[in-house]
């Protein structure tokens, strides 16, 4: 009797704490938030500029949303224009890709001089959140000349930069919006 006891004692507990580990499994992976990237509208639009824009505004993503264990970051190759977004593009993409959130961005440089492609390493990062449905959450810019007073360094630096400032006003905004939302983009 006391074997029957101390078996039932043991398998009890054994099967008690699977069932609470199965159950922490699911919380995590409930709260992981899948955002998706576009590809930055590059202002001016040179074509030259534009695929080492999108290197670093990428690079500083994922640096950004490693630090992140709560979200995902997902890529799209399309740009969506920054001033004109369609709400029904921000939908499919989002239940195409299984995104909560979408970020669509946009990088201006700066023009400086007389010519037609002389540009400054100033950049101004503008991004704006949406939710699966549609709806624009919050925007952010993050000029680095204004907010950083940067002169010197290179283009590449400035965009992490800008990027880096653009996430964290996000995220500020969203806290100011809704206290309880954990998110970290």
């Amino acid at each position: 009797m006391k074997n029957f006891l101390f078996y039932t004692l043991i398998s009890s507990v054994f099967i008690i704490s699977i069932s609470s580990v199965k159950a922490q499994k699911s919380t995590v992976h409930d709260k992981i938030k899948k955002v998706l990237y576009f590809n930055p509208e590059v202002e001016p639009d040179v074509e030259e500029i534009k695929e080492p824009t999108n290197l670093a505004f990428f690079t500083a993503v994922s640096d950004n949303i490693s630090a992140f264990r709560k979200n995902k970051m997902l890529r799209s190759e399309i740009q969506v224009s920054f001033d004109s977004i369609d709400s029904k593009t921000i939908i499919e993409y989002c239940k195409n890709n299984d995104a909560d959130f979408a970020i669509v961005p946009k990088v201006k440089y700066f023009k400086v001089g007389l010519g037609k492609y002389v540009f400054s390493n100033q950049v101004v990062v503008s991004m704006k959140l949406f939710d699966a449905e549609g709806n624009l959450v919050t925007s952010s810019d993050y000029d680095t000349y204004r907010k950083n007073m940067r002169l010197l360094g290179s283009a590449e630096n400035s965009i992490k930069i800008g990027t880096n400032g653009a996430m964290k006003s996000i995220l500020k905004e969203l806290r100011k919006i809704k206290p309880s939302v954990e998110a970290g983009f």
